[in-house]
């Protein structure tokens, strides 16, 4: 990786990286001898509101249950034709399966793109889906770029 370098990434960065839905890795914190409770998932992302959302399955017996209230990190990151970028959101996820239609959390989520993969051992409605917002408190992007570039 001779002559790379990383760098952070401006909002505008992040929000054109982020689009309105892909995937990452969402983790939950744990004891503190315990590693982090970490989860592939499909995520929403809303520019205006600056919130993840994501649809959390739970099935009977799910380690989610215990860790959900948790803080949490999220990363997203791929390679684009550009380089490498990744994204890291952290906070507290907030449930907005109940909350009321007109509430600006789920409105939110009717703005973003969730992709649905299939990865269960069942169909999908066979599956509880709960649906949960992230308003990170914090939001860091970082991106490759070779030395002779900004």
């Amino acid at each position: 990786m001779e002559g790379l370098r990383w760098v952070r990434m401006t909002d505008d960065e992040m929000s054109d990286f982020l689009g309105r839905g892909g995937t990452g890795t969402l983790s939950f914190s744990t004891a503190i001898d315990d590693p982090p409770f970490s989860i592939p998932v499909s995520y929403g992302y809303d520019e205006d509101a600056n919130a993840f959302y994501f649809r959390l399955a739970f099935p009977e017996g799910a380690t989610k249950e215990g860790v959900v209230d948790r803080p949490v990190s999220f990363v997203a990151h791929r390679r684009t034709d550009r380089g490498y970028r990744s994204v890291v959101a952290a906070g507290t996820l907030e449930e907005v399966t109940d909350m009321p239609y007109d509430s600006s959390a789920v409105q939110g989520m009717w703005a973003v793109e969730i992709p649905e993969i299939d990865i269960f051992d069942r169909p999908p409605e066979d599956v509880a889906f709960r649906h949960f917002r992230l308003a990170p408190e914090t939001l860091t992007g970082r991106k490759e770029v070779r030395s002779n570039e900004s």
